[in-house]
């Protein structure tokens, strides 16, 4: 299941880009599965951060 959504990133890395002055026209094969690996990670990560303190609820303070 992918976590990523290739429209939603590109958008965001335009959006990003023009925020700060840049242009950004497109995103490379490599670098979805890049974030996907990274977003993945984040959230095993903050799945045992929530369970070794005692709760089931996933909370932004895990990430």
């Amino acid at each position: 299941m992918a976590l990523v959504v290739k429209t939603n990133v590109a958008a965001f890395a335009k959006n990003a880009g023009k925020r700060k002055g840049y242009t950004v026209n497109s995103i490379s094969e490599d670098f979805l599965p890049a974030i996907e690996a990274k977003v993945r990670k984040l959230l095993e990560d903050a799945v045992d951060r929530a369970h070794s303190n005692g709760r089931r609820t996933v909370m932004g303070k895990d990430a």
